[in-house]
C-alpha cells in the first residue's frame, strides 16, 4: 500500500525508473506527489505577501504508475 513517507519507483512517464518519497496523497483522485518527481513550472501572481514569478514544483502522479519499493524488496527476499 502506498502512503505518505513510503519510497516508491516510477513505472511510466518522463521520470521512468526514478525513485522518490511520497510527500502527499490524494485518495479521492487516486494520485500521489513524489519528492523531486514530475516537476512542473507554475506561474504565480504577485501578492502583498509573496513575490510572483515562475515556480517549479511537484505535480500529482496516478497511483497505478508507482510501485512500493519496500514491498518489492520484501517479495524478493522471500524468493
Amino acid at each position: 500500500m502506498i502512503k505518505k513517507g513510503v519510497k516508491v519507483k516510477i513505472l511510466t512517464g518522463k521520470d521512468k525508473n526514478k525513485e522518490g518519497e511520497v510527500i502527499e496523497i490524494d485518495r479521492k483522485n487516486t494520485r500521489a506527489k513524489v519528492k523531486g518527481i514530475n516537476i512542473v513550472k507554475k506561474h504565480v501572481k504577485t501578492t502583498k505577501e509573496k513575490k510572483g514569478g515562475i515556480v517549479s514544483k511537484e505535480n500529482f502522479i496516478h497511483l497505478s504508475n508507482l510501485i512500493n519499493m519496500e514491498e518489492k524488496n520484501k517479495q524478493e527476499a522471500k524468493k
